[in-house]
């Protein structure tokens, strides 16, 4: 704790879970520093965020993202985002905080700029936290005025040249960092095999066709076995109930579920997306994966997640597009036979994960924030 008169750390993030976890899980690191975070948000963020950021002082930004606005939209955006510029710095005055922590989309950019306008004496220092091993648009954008740009990938793309990096991981949930000392065993003979589904945020629409039919071309014998925990979104559920009640196996569906680190500890086998927050929580887990990047990401960075979890042997990647329910089962089959390749599948995640990176990151950021007092 750097004293009682101490300079805030500012948050800034908001839009998709995807960046707001990271930003969650860094702001509870901090505050176990006893360090005071402020977080810089826009409304729809701080309307369904206010009891992960409870403990945080919140500022409602102005802004809006320009990603698909197309022309006649994207005026509206650049304004919203100049307002909630002008907004943050009148905030930014105010509190003076000793560092900002941006963590991607449209959220982080009013802020950002908006310390770059003030008296270089009085500026914040800036970390930048890429969760993509594809640099975001937005932090792209930023890159030229971070003291540090924070990576989850060893091998990053768009990067600039001469911008002072750390590898740092991705913060998440402590629960799930916390099965990082939990052991994987595949499942003995005879034994139930649990098969975990989720499709991110709202689940995916393309795992509610895939499962059932897949399923139904496993062997017999191992579709006895499998006990299915599958995110569906509520609109699916009645027609994949239908479809997998008729295979009998055993299953549960849901939109959401709480306790991911209870499904994660549990499962022998996740088929799932390949968003950051995922890769990161199925390393911490060491869990074997089966990935499907969700197609229309920006810049398609969930296949470069994918292909660098894959590439430290820990997952199978499979594009979309030619995925069929014949070559899922194919490969459902194969690896629940192979006791020792999901074995081995589950070290090497362990190898990948950075379950500390929450702590990490706010190491980062104090060593960087000035030490004087308001």
């Amino acid at each position: 704790m750097r004293g009682t008169m101490m300079r805030p750390i500012a948050i800034a993030a908001g839009g998709t879970g995807g960046h707001l976890y990271p930003a969650i899980a860094t702001a509870a690191a901090l505050a176990e520093r006893g360090e005071r975070v402020v977080l810089l948000t826009d409304r729809r963020t701080a309307e369904r965020s206010s009891v992960a950021f409870a403990s945080a002082e919140v500022h409602v930004l102005r802004g809006e993202g320009i990603a698909g606005r197309g022309l006649t939209r994207a005026p509206r955006a650049f304004a919203s985002l100049a307002l909630g510029a002008i907004e943050a710095r009148a905030i930014l005055e105010r509190l003076a905080p000793a560092a900002i922590v941006a963590f991607g989309g449209y959220p982080s950019v009013a802020p950002v700029l908006a310390s770059r306008t003030r008296v270089p004496k009085h500026r914040s220092r800036i970390v930048l936290h890429e969760q993509n091993a594809v640099l975001g648009r937005a932090n792209r954008l930023l890159a030229r005025f971070a003291d540090l740009l924070a990576l989850s990938f060893a091998e990053t793309a768009r990067v600039p040249e001469r911008t002072r990096t750390a590898l740092i991981g991705t913060p998440i949930r402590p629960g799930i960092a916390a099965l990082a000392r939990q052991a994987y065993a595949p499942a003995g003979p005879g034994e139930a095999i649990r098969l975990l589904v989720v499709g991110g945020s709202l689940g995916a629409r393309v795992f509610a066709d895939l499962i059932p039919a897949a399923l139904a071309l496993v062997p017999q014998a191992l579709r006895q076995r499998l006990v299915l925990t599958m995110q569906c979104r509520t609109e699916d559920m009645a027609r994949a109930e239908e479809d997998l009640g008729r295979l009998g196996l055993a299953f549960r569906l849901a939109p959401f579920f709480d306790d991911m680190a209870g499904l994660y500890m549990s499962a022998h086998l996740v088929l799932c997306r390949a968003g950051a927050s995922t890769i990161a929580e199925l390393a911490c887990a060491g869990r074997p994966a089966l990935l499907v990047p969700y197609p229309y990401a920006t810049d398609d960075h969930q296949s470069a997640n994918a292909r660098a979890l894959a590439a430290a042997g820990a997952a199978e990647v499979f594009d979309q597009s030619t995925l069929t329910p014949r070559a899922l089962a194919e490969r459902i089959t194969t690896l629940l036979g192979s006791p020792a390749r999901l074995q081995a599948m589950a070290e090497a995640a362990r190898r990948f994960a950075r379950p500390h990176a929450a702590h990490d990151l706010a190491a980062a950021v104090l060593a960087l924030a000035p030490m004087e007092t308001k």
